[in-house]
């Protein structure tokens, strides 16, 4: 009984090959270089957003949903154009038009959140201070950071092995079931 294990490990061989390893280490780094280049896209469109957003608000004194859409907007837009070639530049391209619609419709149902969070605090709860509504807002950036993440890599720059999202004038020029 004392063989078997040693003579098991020795057929089956080493579970770790170099090939494994090496495509461990670049998928880390992929992921690496996404999140980090996601954060600082996020991070400067967040001072672009509550920057826009306290300008508006508070200088200009336009109402505080109003300001919110602008400033969401803006940054959302900027926040497009980062990532698409920059934070996921390495993903596939599966246009420009279907990722946008679908930027815009991920970032459409995060700027709701947003406008119904400064809503509820601004309206139903009567805070007027910029202060509050400041808390407000970059809460509910936080929430919608976390959706539009996971939202951008499913569905909108997607992984190339991802023939479900695939450019439709790939799938157009070769069958789903034909190999690539």
């Amino acid at each position: 009984m004392h063989g078997r294990p040693a003579i098991l490990l020795r057929t089956v061989g080493p579970v770790v090959t170099a090939r494994s390893v090496r495509l461990l280490t670049s998928t880390w780094r992929l992921a690496l270089k996404e999140l980090s280049a996601f954060g600082i896209v996020g991070g400067l469109c967040f001072l672009l957003d509550i920057g826009l957003f306290q300008l508006l608000y508070a200088h200009a004194e336009w109402d505080a949903v109003a300001a919110k859409l602008l400033s969401t907007l803006v940054s959302m837009t900027v926040a497009y154009v980062a990532h698409r070639y920059w934070s996921f530049s390495h993903r596939a391209r599966t246009g420009v038009r279907r990722e946008y619609l679908i930027f815009t419709l991920v970032n459409g149902v995060t700027l709701a959140l947003s406008l119904a969070v400064v809503w509820v605090v601004r309206y139903p709860l009567g805070q007027d201070g910029s202060l509050v509504l400041q808390l407000a807002n970059i809460g509910s950036i936080a929430v919608g950071t976390v959706i539009r993440y996971l939202s951008y890599r499913r569905w909108i720059f997607v992984t190339p092995e991802n023939p479900a999202a695939a450019d439709a004038r790939f799938r157009r020029a070769r069958p789903l079931d034909q190999p690539v």
